[in-house]
């Protein structure tokens, strides 16, 4: 076995995707963290954007042929109202994160209990609040958290204002000062009434309160994609020229550097197996649950397990080029991405704080000028709610009721609605091996009424072997053989259908002007020393196809018919126009595909098939998975499958089509939704909008499932959000929720959306 040492940083690095790192300041909630995300997005030459609200940091990475530019990055979260610079090295190790009350939400949480409690006792329980020693005694506790703790909200209602907008800071700020402005004002005009301090000093806190768990709980739903992010390791182990084995940074390594890993191992990098045997869990990557047997030219994917076997490989991947890091950048861009639903929740909020702020100032005026009125309507009302308190004066009324309501309103919720829940729901589905590419493939799955199959990879295992075969060569041409021709010309194709072939023989013959008619077979001249085959033009291909290139078929085709009945596929040999043999390949259908099909069925869906299988393999085949033979598309090129789709458009049907990947990019693309059942290495070049990395049939319908359960969550929040907003702001108007009361409301909808939104975590798909 190779030696173990240790390398240093002689080692060069491999060409990384670029990033940058920025300190962020001004954001409060999630819904400062989305705008942020927009902001950054929006740059030019960015790949990806990843703020974290608790850090108050933001990661960037460029795209490959970008030129990495924090300045037009600090320039653009500058624009959106908030302060960024380049992120300094931390004194701490990656990772580290020192607790501290001074930290974050922290501060504002401990100080403001601090001064809040004392407050609350005072007034509520001891009944001081009328003292005049007490009101000197609240200000000199008060002053420190509105200066201190309110800093947070007067820097982002500034900067909001700055860039002529207002957010939840601007509410707050405003709210907390009427009530802090209105009680010093009181204080030293010597106004015996009842003064606001607690109220102000009980608004920051609260709200700090609200956030600081809002941070902690929203954190949660990113966990799988912070698990993502954690499954390679930072280290690999490096097989130099010289047999002796390195730990090395994982950021080292490069393509075709020898890598060993042991049993236990997370692997370091995408690579290929050179030597060795073992099984490798792949569920954190693609969801499968049964371990994956490795053994030489298998490939192998960063962040998965070795359990059992030593696997020698060599590097194929590094870095973003990964799958993992293609399945992170995946989920990353679904959690960033908008859904169009969201966009009456963006409008709303676009103009909501200004009316608000206008509604404040009516109820101040209400109140102030007219308190008969008011007071009379607030009594009328408290017949059919609950009694309402008012403070003792029109202007404190004013103040009061005016607080309750800027602190009432809450424009995160709307805000958070969609993006939690989009990110929520990404996560659940990578977890299963589930890519969904943004919040608009979830809204199409809603609307889907028909479901078009891609037969082969999709509901047939995609493993083609070869079952039966007839041929009508001469005693001169057994010489040379069926099974020698056939593999011959499959060899140079990568399809499906000529690899099958192709393993029949490893004797083959050197093709001369090798040809493949893309959905039809292949064609060359083969160096065949046989004098009736010397000069021939040699073809592979379809029963449809060989006739017109003036193949002569007989008209006995009892094999063809035996065959395809049986859910075969039938692949002629000629030399010229004459036949030499039939090959029949099966392809077996996938244990689950009738069970997913009836799911499908009884969710209201048209099913259909599409093969380039002729007629009666691919009705044998719809027959054994339950498919009605009025919806079967035989005898498909690979170009018409998105006719096909068009076809069942143009007929009033919203349709998802469901592919094994890059051959069928045309059809998933004019798909209302495009459903590909992938390998973890194809993953960005896909033009899907719903990655399936599981081999399983039944993630089909998990996967639409999960959509559309992630989709009504969506509908939840918003419900929730304007319901809120559209009860919340009239009771406080009517004086039935004090600022108190109000600053814990606002807390609790934020709270509400998020954890509506993390019920997806235990979210189970039901089967038949």
């Amino acid at each position: 076995m190779p030696q173990t040492h240790e390398r240093g940083s002689s080692v060069e690095s491999s060409p990384q995707t670029a990033g940058s790192e920025l300190t962020v300041r001004g954001m409060s909630c999630n819904n400062c963290v989305r705008h942020v995300t927009e902001a950054l997005q929006g740059v030019p030459g960015v790949a990806s954007a990843n703020v974290n609200l608790e850090q108050q940091r933001a990661t960037v990475r460029w795209q490959r042929d970008a030129s990495p530019n924090a300045e037009s990055l600090i320039k653009a979260v500058e624009d959106a109202g908030y302060q960024a610079e380049p992120l300094l090295v931390d004194a701490h190790p990656p990772g580290h994160q020192s607790w501290s009350p001074l930290s974050g939400w922290r501060f504002n949480v401990v100080f403001g209990a601090i001064v809040t409690i004392p407050l609350v006792l005072a007034e509520w329980v001891f009944q001081l609040g009328a003292e005049r020693w007490y009101h000197w005694a609240a200000f000199c506790l008060v002053s420190p958290l509105q200066i201190l703790g309110g800093a947070r909200f007067y820097r982002g209602a500034w900067n909001q204002l700055k860039v002529r907008s207002s957010n939840m800071d601007t509410l707050v700020a405003l709210g907390s000062t009427t009530a802090f402005g209105y009680s010093v004002w009181g204080l030293f005009s010597g106004w015996h009434g009842h003064l606001f301090f607690m109220e102000s000093a009980a608004i920051i806190t609260l709200i700090s309160v609200g956030h600081w768990i809002e941070t902690k709980v929203s954190a949660r739903a990113a966990d799988s994609l912070r698990a993502l992010l954690n499954l390679a390791p930072q280290t690999a182990r490096l097989l130099a020229p010289n047999g002796l084995e390195f730990q090395v940074p994982v950021s080292h390594l490069k393509v075709g550097d020898q890598i060993i890993v042991k049993p236990g191992d997370r692997i370091p990098s995408d690579a290929e197996v050179i030597e060795g045997i073992s099984s490798v869990d792949e569920a954190s990557l693609t969801g499968e649950s049964i371990p994956v047997d490795k053994a030489k030219s298998a490939k192998i994917y960063a962040g998965a397990v070795n359990l059992h076997g030593w696997l020698l490989a060599r590097v194929l991947a590094t870095g973003e080029a990964t799958a993992l890091s293609q399945i992170i950048a995946v989920v990353q861009h679904a959690q960033n991405s908008r859904a169009n639903i969201q966009k009456l929740g963006d409008k709303v909020s676009s103009i909501f704080v200004p009316i608000v702020i206008l509604i404040a100032l009516a109820t101040g005026l209400w109140w102030g000028l007219a308190p008969e009125s008011a007071l009379a309507v607030s009594t009328w009302l408290s017949g059919f709610l609950w009694y309402a308190h008012h403070p003792a004066g029109p202007l404190a009324s004013a103040i009061y009721h005016a607080a309750a309501v800027l602190i009432i309103a809450c424009p995160c919720a709307m805000g958070l609605a969609t993006p939690v829940a989009i990110m929520a729901g990404a996560n659940v589905a990578a977890e299963r091996g589930i890519l969904i590419r943004d919040g608009v493939a979830l809204e199409k799955t809603g609307q889907i009424t028909a479901v078009i199959f891609d037969k082969t990879g999709t509901l047939t295992e995609g493993k083609l072997t070869v079952c039966a075969e007839q041929d009508f060569l001469t005693d001169s041409q057994q010489a040379v053989g069926l099974h020698k021709i056939a593999a011959s010309l499959a060899k140079p194709s990568s399809h499906p259908l000529s690899q099958a072939v192709a393993a029949l023989s490893n004797a083959t013959l050197t093709p001369i002007d090798w040809q493949e008619v893309r959905g039809s077979g292949v064609q060359a001249r083969l160096n065949i020393h046989d004098p009736t085959l010397a000069s021939a033009t040699f073809r592979l291909g379809s029963i449809n196809w060989l006739p017109q290139s003036r193949v002569q078929l007989p008209p006995n085709q009892t094999f063809v018919d035996v065959w395809s009945a049986r859910g075969a596929t039938i692949l002629g040999i000629a030399a010229d126009d004459r036949l030499l043999g039939w090959i029949a390949l099966r392809d077996a259908v996938k244990p689950r595909a009738a069970e997913v099909i009836a799911q499908l069925k009884r969710q209201g869906k048209s099913i259909h098939l599409v093969t380039g299988d002729n007629k009666l393999t691919a009705a044998a085949i719809a027959d054994q998975i339950g498919i009605d033979r009025t919806n079967l598309f035989a005898e498909v090129r690979p170009e018409e499958k998105a006719e096909i789709v068009k076809r069942l458009q143009s007929q009033g049907q919203r349709v998802a089509f469901i592919g094994d990947g890059i051959n069928d990019a045309p059809a998933l693309e004019q798909a209302d939704l495009g459903i590909a059942v992938s390998r973890a290495s194809d993953v960005t070049r896909e033009a899907a909008d719903i990655i399936l990395l599981r081999s399983e049939i039944q993630a089909v319908p998990e996967a639409l499932a999960l959509a559309q359960a992630t989709l009504r969550t969506i509908k939840q929040n918003l419900f929730w959000a304007f319901f809120y907003n559209a009860a919340a702001v009239p009771l406080a108007m009517f004086g039935f929720l004090s600022p108190i009361v109000s600053a814990l409301a606002m807390g609790l909808s934020d709270l509400i959306v998020i954890g509506n939104a993390l019920r997806l975590r235990r979210w189970k798909h039901r089967g038949p």
